[in-house]
């Protein structure tokens, strides 16, 4: 459709960033289809018609390794300009005949580039700009035709360009919040030097995505797999507004929720009007599945499994159903770096990536793939879901079974629930659930410490907590909680929490550590 004409292409390099890059191009009002570095320009064109520009993104390997991933030939030969972000940048640099190799000196982590030539990328900003670095190599020799943009102590050349050519490359993460006008380069790049359409809108979103399921779904039935979250509630909609009462929304009810959590999604699609709502309580099912396992991956693809066993289940029993519907946004994909990221390394496995049987992977609309959680946000609000649903607290699809560390059993559960509740409660209270963090939850130890109570011995559970802010889920840093409200859940949790003698909060921030624990 027109909407996608005069876009962007990023080519994935298999960096947990890649799709942040793509977000950052939308939020500017430009399509922007990511696409693996391996696409042909068919493929590129089928993505993004007429597309305006390309940007290479990040990823693990280094250039100079046994096959490395490599730049299509298509790539050069198309004439539109090309950004290349760190790998991306040294993939340019190598194809080129310049020289990449490891630094003697790695960076990671916040640097201060000094900006030698104003214009371009840097038109409009300051000569020292702060910027976020994640690489072991660097540039030692710049490709003929190239000149030095920017640099720091370690990289000469954190920013070069061939300005005849309109190739670009910076050594840092344009895309990432750490970098303090990394959007400005963005828009720099996107608009001013490629001239990309600016009509990408969450409207213009919606209105193409209805469209798209249509098509795919024809006159079939399709099963939603709903927790009652915005990715699955916003995804819901978006299916019902396209096919109506094709829709089959399925609660299902694995007794890993949180506290009044199950009677709140009934709830909920009642009041968005899915007539077909069916719910399962399926929790004696998962927690026999899960008896003896503590391996985190191992639990995450127990509950996929289950999860979709139960659906194939209901479908038998409902009637026809010819698609399985979800919640899946792109953090979920990226981390797992499915089969369509080739240069990826996976993080961890996700319920609604990981572990789906091959014959139903042919059969899933996933609307909201490709979004963020704050673009899904946007969209729901444009769909006109209320407030309390689209803040609702992020929480993930195996629920409290990877916040509970260890074994899963319900008397372990039943105790992380209860403290959970008491922490979100409190938050609420503050008024910090919706500004002031932006995904906040409890988290059960497999460790026991002692402690004493009315002048005797204790040898229970400990809790941690966990809160964090962030825009975009892929880095994300911890909330820097009053001490008094810290100590006012604490207190409150050893008090009424049975079985537990000792609470900690986490202070570590994405990355090193997942949000997640598990």
């Amino acid at each position: 459709m027109a909407l996608k004409d005069g876009g962007i292409v990023i080519l994935d390099y298999g960096s947990q960033t890649a799709q942040l890059i793509a977000r950052r191009v939308r939020e500017l009002g430009v399509f922007a289809a990511l696409i693996p570095y391996s696409a042909t320009l068919e493929q590129a064109q089928a993505a993004a018609p007429q597309f305006r520009g390309i940007i290479l993104s990040g990823g693990p390997a280094s250039v100079y390794e046994p096959d490395a991933p490599d730049l299509p030939d298509w790539v050069l030969d198309s004439g539109v300009p090309v950004l290349g972000i760190c790998y991306g940048m040294q993939l340019l640099t190598q194809r080129l005949g310049g020289r990449v190799a490891g630094a003697a000196q790695r960076e990671y982590g916040m640097a201060t580039i000094s900006v030698r030539e104003a214009g371009g990328l840097f038109d409009g900003l300051e000569r020292a700009q702060t910027v976020w670095m994640s690489h072991g190599d660097r540039i030692e020799r710049p490709p003929e035709g190239f000149v030095a943009l920017a640099a720091t102590d370690n990289a000469p050349y954190a920013a070069m360009a061939d300005l005849r050519r309109r190739l670009w490359g910076v050594q840092f993460h344009p895309e990432v919040q750490h970098t303090a006008h990394g959007q400005a380069m963005l828009r720099n790049f996107v608009v001013g030097v490629c001239g990309a359409s600016t009509d990408w809108t969450p409207e213009n979103f919606i209105e193409a995505t209805i469209a798209a399921i249509r098509a795919q779904v024809g006159t079939g039935r399709v099963l939603l797999g709903m927790s009652g979250g915005v990715d699955s509630s916003v995804a819901g909609e978006l299916i019902h507004r396209a096919v109506g009462e094709q829709l089959v929304p399925v609660f299902v009810n694995h007794g890993m929720l949180r506290q009044g959590e199950a009677e709140q999604v009934i709830a909920l699609g009642q009041r968005l009007g899915w007539k077909n709502l069916v719910a399962v309580d399926a929790t004696e099912e998962f927690l026999e599945a899960l008896a003896g396992v503590t391996e985190p991956e191992e639990k995450r693809q127990i509950i996929g499994r289950t999860f979709a066993a139960v659906f194939e289940r209901e479908a038998a029993r409902v009637g026809p159903l010819d698609w399985l519907a979800q919640g899946t946004i792109y953090p979920d994909v990226i981390e797992s770096a499915g089969t369509g990221r080739p240069g990826a390394r996976r993080i961890k496995s996700h319920h609604n990536v990981g572990g789906l049987p091959e014959r139903l992977r042919d059969r899933l609309v996933e609307p909201l793939r490709d979004l963020f959680k704050d673009e899904v946000r946007q969209v729901g609000a444009r769909l006109g879901i209320p407030d309390e649903i689209i803040w609702r607290q992020p929480f993930p699809g195996p629920g409290l079974g990877v916040r509970c560390v260890g074994e899963v059993t319900w008397e372990r559960l039943e105790i992380l629930r209860a403290a959970d509740h008491i922490f979100l409660s409190e938050l609420a209270a503050a008024g910090l659930l919706r500004e002031g963090t932006a995904q906040a939850f409890a988290v059960l130890l497999p460790v026991r410490s002692v402690g004493v109570m009315g002048d005797n011995r204790t040898y229970d559970e400990v809790i941690v907590l966990r809160a964090v802010t962030t825009s975009d889920f892929m880095t994300a840093d911890w909330a820097r909680l009053d001490p008094d409200l810290l100590a006012r859940v604490s207190n409150r949790i050893v008090n009424e929490v049975k079985g537990v003698n000792r609470v900690l909060y986490d202070i570590t921030s994405k990355p090193p550590a997942t949000i997640e624990w598990e």
